[in-house]
């Protein structure tokens, strides 16, 4: 008997000192886009062939777009005015 209370009471303070997981708040956006009905009915022959969904088929091809890019998008990514110097060369030799 004495070993069964001294169990109990262990558990019971075991019990007392775990805390619950605070849960974090996200947000989400939705996001759509037009497809033809060719492209519509390939997406779902193909999500059928390989039994996946539609929505988990975009998110696997778009993650590394999603996760590389989270913070900062470096420099040499960001377009400019003029994107091939074939136009400034011709403007400056005539």
């Amino acid at each position: 008997m004495l070993l069964c209370e001294i169990k109990w009471y262990f558990m019971s303070a075991q019990k007392k000192t775990k805390r619950k997981a605070t849960r974090r708040n996200y947000k989400y956006y939705a996001i759509t886009f037009k497809l033809s009905s060719g492209q519509y009915k390939s997406l779902t022959r193909y999500c059928k062939a390989r039994r996946t969904t539609p929505i988990k088929l975009i998110k696997r091809n778009i993650a590394r777009f999603l996760t590389a890019y989270e913070y900062e998008v470096p420099a040499d990514l960001y377009l400019t005015e003029n994107q091939l110097s074939l136009f400034e060369e011709e403007t400056q030799t005539h």
